[in-house]
């Protein structure tokens, strides 16, 4: 919606200016998008007078000009046809911005001659749309003068308008809400009846009353029609609506004016004598809805949900009721006899036809969103008034047909919740000045009523149902700005949540493993029965009554088959590669204590092929990022047995082990999935897996909720001393460095292995592991003998496990 400052002052008394007023507004509620200023865009541009004008000596169509301007005498090369001695036109220097071309002047020759500066056209300047030549201007008009101020430029404000206030698409509401926010004086206009001089010939019939509930009109004969003047062009070019003729022009100024949409037809090309208002229809025989040439030149095809106007006894559709008039009855500069249309159409149905057609016009605009059921007849005599004043004619008697739809309802309302919902402590007479101002209807309430006052919004406020909604109309209008900043109470802050020891852990193992490059999966607890029996769930103790899904259909005894499925479906569209974890629940049976936690991880090692290999051996990596894992949670990882051969059937038998404190005591399963189990669940191996069963890993001993001390750095440099030691071939090497780590806890840091190797110089049946130990002394330099001390130990350790030190 735009409008001018000076159209505003039509119907407020104000000495704000346009920055002022769009402040205001804003400040109303009223959302300010732009303040559009023609002026500033035309400030380099003056009045000169042209002193004489040669013909170019290169150029036939050129004249080259001397011209009077207000930087002096300046010689100007000029093409247009009109341009001659003694012109008065519109000049501009050398560094103007011309909007119509989009260029900025440069001093350049043209066929050889300089010019300094160029002569303009309305055209180019954005002041019509086109031009024969440049501008000519009044003789009396002195040199030097701002172009801008001749041609009344002003500025625009451009806002948006919420869909709850239609009545903003009017100036005539603008300036009712800045009154009441005290920005001027609001101008009251009566319109004045036009009496009829004779009965109408063209008379209304409604066949859709729910479509449009009432329809006025008049005719006005005698009319003479042609170009608007000055003022209304001006007004209408303001705001970016072209001057079509007076009859046109007076109908969309009366909607941006008033938020009151009009329509005229010329009586001359109307068939019949009466105007039917029905529904779009849909021939019986080839099954086709109804076509209408509309106003924009395009077709549209009328359905049942349209309203749509018609003449010849309701048969010739005419115009698209609220939306668009047709092309068959328009008017033109030959009109002398008009139907003046002012009706009421319901805004569903409009704004269902403009979705529905593609039609985004004026009125539909304003229709949809709800005009105003009690202008129907001031717009119309309004309308009537300006016609005759511009156009001259005869009005006839008015034709009203229909009832308007019911005025909003009044209610009960106290003004002490003013205060209550908004915090504003605002007098009972000011909340009354403010909405008497916004036209609502303030009035004493019945004797025994609780609340003071009964309020009756006005005929355009439909969106104000309650108490609330008033509020809101005092806040908006006295200002947000004057909303209390009062602090809300302190209230005593709760105490902090403290995480329980699994919720701890929880924690940690998810924020280690997306540390490790694990991304969280969160899947179902539920999977399929047949998925459920792979790995170990089979009966029905874990079968629900009610899925949610076919496939779906049973607890799970393992997060594994989900975490599959879910890499499998990552492989499908291109991301094979692949490392997935989810923490929660699994179900051992039906019972309470059968409800598990577990962390599980995943790891499809499925990567770009590259020359240089697969690289480093994945069940070791995962390995390494499952002792990482352990060691943040705090399991005794020191103490874990690995144990192979004993992992459960969808474990791959020769690549898999356990991690346990004592065989009842199982922590951990990892390694290789079974190819078997994968092909079942449609993926493609290897994959690799862990599964930790959170209730089994106890809980590190001594833990307090003091800080974590300084760290016990030693000052002297550690050393390493590497051994080889020759053990069975099924002997786990992680019991060998578990003994060499417990021979001397206080000085041995870490131990490392570094190679196995299996081959000759070592019988058959066994092999070599290379172990680097890592030696730190803490209170002093380590002596020879102590170092051959602590290597005997190591050694000694080692042989209790069956290994011998390789010579």
């Amino acid at each position: 919606m735009k409008f001018t400052l000076s159209w505003l002052k039509d119907h407020l008394e104000t000495e704000a200016d346009v920055q002022q007023i769009a402040e205001a507004m804003t400040m109303a509620g009223l959302e300010v998008e732009a303040v559009l200023d023609p002026a500033a865009k035309l400030a380099p541009f003056t009045v000169a007078k042209i002193v004489s004008a040669e013909r170019h000596p290169n150029a036939d169509r050129l004249q080259v000009c001397q011209v009077e301007t207000v930087d002096g005498m300046k010689e100007i090369v000029c093409g247009a046809p009109n341009a001659r001695a003694g012109l008065t036109t519109i000049y501009a220097p050398i560094g103007a911005y011309v909007p119509g071309l989009g260029v900025t002047l440069v001093e350049k020759p043209v066929r050889g001659v300089v010019s300094n500066g160029m002569l303009c056209s309305a055209s180019e300047l954005e002041l019509s749309d086109e031009s024969d030549g440049i501008q000519e201007l009044p003789p009396e008009i002195p040199v030097g003068t701002p172009v801008a101020g001749l041609f009344g430029a002003e500025p625009v404000i451009d806002f948006e308008v919420t869909p709850n206030r239609p009545d903003w698409l009017g100036v005539a509401g603008i300036a009712r809400d800045l009154a009441a926010a005290s920005v001027g004086k609001l101008k009251h206009f009566d319109i004045a009846v036009v009496r009829g001089a004779f009965p109408s010939p063209i008379s209304v019939r409604l066949e859709a009353p729910e479509m449009c509930p009432v329809f006025a009109g008049r005719v006005i004969r005698g009319v003479q029609n042609g170009p608007s003047p000055p003022w209304l062009q001006k007004r209408l070019t303001a705001i970016g609506l072209r001057s079509i003729n007076r009859l046109v022009d007076v109908t969309n100024l009366i909607a941006y004016d008033r938020a009151r949409p009009l329509h005229v037809y010329d009586v001359a090309k109307l068939s019949g004598t009466e105007i039917v208002v029905r529904a779009g229809q849909v021939s019986a025989a080839t099954g086709e809805h109804e076509h209408l040439i509309a106003l924009d030149g395009k077709t549209y095809a009328a359905s049942a949900a349209d309203c749509v106007i018609a003449d010849a006894g309701g048969e010739r559709p005419i115009g698209l009721g609220g939306v668009m008039g047709g092309e068959s009855t328009g008017c033109d500069e030959t009109t002398t006899d008009v139907f003046l249309e002012s009706a009421w159409f319901d805004p569903l149905v409009i704004a269902q036809t403009g979705r529905a057609l593609g039609i985004h016009s004026d009125a539909q605009y304003r229709f949809a969103r709800g005009v105003d059921p009690v202008s129907v007849t001031p717009g119309l005599e309004l309308a009537t008034r300006l016609i005759l004043d511009l156009c001259g004619g005869e009005p006839s008697d008015i034709v009203f047909v229909g009832e308007p739809p019911a005025s909003p309802a009044p209610f009960a309302f106290d003004p002490a919740y003013v205060k209550r919902l908004s915090g504003m402590n605002l007098a009972d007479d000011r909340i009354g000045t403010i909405l008497g101002q916004l036209g609502f209807l303030v009035q004493a309430a019945p004797a025994g009523q609780a609340e003071p006052w009964i309020v009756t919004p006005p005929s355009w406020r439909r969106d104000v149902e309650g108490p609330a909604d008033l509020v809101e109309e005092v806040a908006r209008i006295e200002g947000f700005d004057s909303l209390p900043d009062t602090p809300l109470p302190e209230v005593a802050r709760p105490a902090g949540g403290v995480l329980s020891p699994r919720q701890a852990r929880v924690r940690t193992a998810r924020r280690a493993l997306a540390a490790l490059g694990y991304a969280e999966a969160v899947t179902w607890s539920f999977t399929k029965q047949s998925t459920a029996a792979l790995f170990g769930g089979g009966g029905d103790k874990l079968v629900l009554e009610n899925p949610i899904a076919a496939d779906l259909d049973c607890m799970r005894p393992s997060a594994l088959p989900n975490l599959i499925q879910a890499a499998a479906r990552n492989a499908a569209r291109g991301f094979a590669d692949a490392a997935l974890f989810e923490i929660g629940p699994i179900y051992l049976g039906d019972g309470p204590a059968d409800q598990r936690t577990v962390i599980a991880g995943l790891v499809a090692p499925h990567a770009a092929r590259h020359w240089a290999g697969a690289g480093e051996d994945t069940l070791f990596t995962l390995k390494g990022d499952l002792t990482t894992l352990l060691e943040e949670i705090g399991a005794p990882v020191a103490s874990l047995q690995l144990v192979q051969g004993q992992n459960r059937d969808w474990w791959h038998p020769g690549r898999s082990a356990r991690l346990q404190l004592g065989p009842k005591n199982v922590m951990v399963e990892f390694g290789e999935l079974h190819p078997r189990v994968l092909k079942a669940l449609d993926a493609d191996g290897p994959i690799l897996a862990f599964e930790i069963m959170l209730d089994n890993v106890p809980e590190p001993r001594g833990k307090s909720g003091k800080a974590r001390g300084s760290a016990d750095l030693s000052a002297f440099m550690p050393l390493t001393r590497d051994f080889a030691f020759v053990v069975e071939d099924a002997k786990p090497v992680g019991d060998l460095v578990r003994a060499a780590t417990g021979a001397d806890k206080a000085l041995i840091a870490d131990v490392r292995v570094f190679d196995v190797y299996r081959g000759k110089g070592v019988d058959e049946g066994f092999k070599s592991v290379a172990l680097e130990v890592v030696i730190q002394p803490r209170e002093a330099t380590l002596t020879e003998a102590e170092i051959e001390a602590l290597t005997a130990k190591v050694v000694g350790a080692v042989e209790k496990q069956g290994g011998k030190l390789r010579a």
